[in-house]
């Protein structure tokens, strides 16, 4: 088996290289691994971090440009047309999540029937960026859980894996963070499970560089909506 990692980047040049160090850490037996990073229109020094770190591993790092910034689903979208992997994995360009987990996250697919794993902020303790953050997410959880009949735990987690044919199939619109309710809403629809695993988190506040807000919350709640209606 081969992984595809897509790592959707915009304004992280504080960040991006530990990012793709740890990535490339990572062990994986008998299984290959890419990283597909599409840089959303950056305005920082992210485009020359970059650079240097495909020189540095031409071989394991494709670098895509988007000249303006897009969005998340929109830099998603388009690293998917460059993904090789039998499996894609989305890896935010923080440091929230560890990629020492996707050992667990890819365990699950040495079953041939499963399609899609989540790794769950809520399986285990962690902390929390805010309140209002946490209890919106679990607010996201159940309603998609509501209208679609599942018992997810974590719609917005930040690690969603899936085989690279099936997310291909579902016809992706989405431009910015409504990537995870669409994507969610679609495998649901189909009748096929979402098997979840515990992961670590590491939250970062917004004084820190955290985008995601109130507005996204309300479009996740609509894009959930719209594909069940």
């Amino acid at each position: 088996m081969k992984i595809s990692v897509i790592i959707p980047v915009y304004n992280e040049a504080a960040t991006i290289t530990q990012v793709i160090e740890r990535v490339l850490e990572v062990k994986l037996d008998d299984v290959g691994k890419e990283i597909v990073v599409v840089n959303d229109g950056s305005t920082d020094e992210t485009d020359a971090v970059l650079a240097s770190l495909a020189a540095r591993w031409p071989n394991s790092l494709k670098v895509v440009h988007h000249e303006r910034n897009r969005g998340k689903g929109a830099a998603i979208r388009t690293a998917l047309e460059h993904v090789t992997g039998d499996v894609v994995i989305t890896q935010d360009a923080d440091l929230e999540y560890d990629p020492q987990e996707y050992p667990r996250l890819l365990a699950p697919f040495e079953d041939p029937a499963v399609q899609v794993v989540y790794g769950s902020r809520n399986l285990r303790r962690n902390p929390h960026s805010s309140w209002s953050f946490y209890w919106g997410g679990r607010l996201l959880s159940w309603i998609a859980n509501l209208l679609y009949g599942s018992r997810i735990t974590d719609e917005a987690t930040g690690y969603k894996v899936f085989r690279a044919d099936l997310l291909r199939s579902l016809d992706l619109q989405s431009h910015g963070f409504e990537f995870c309710p669409e994507v969610t809403s679609k495998i649901l629809r189909r009748g096929i499970r979402i098997h979840e695993v515990p992961i670590s988190y590491q939250p970062r506040s917004f004084a820190e560089g955290k985008k995601i807000n109130w507005r996204d919350g309300l479009q996740a709640i609509w894009t959930l909506l719209k594909y069940r209606l």
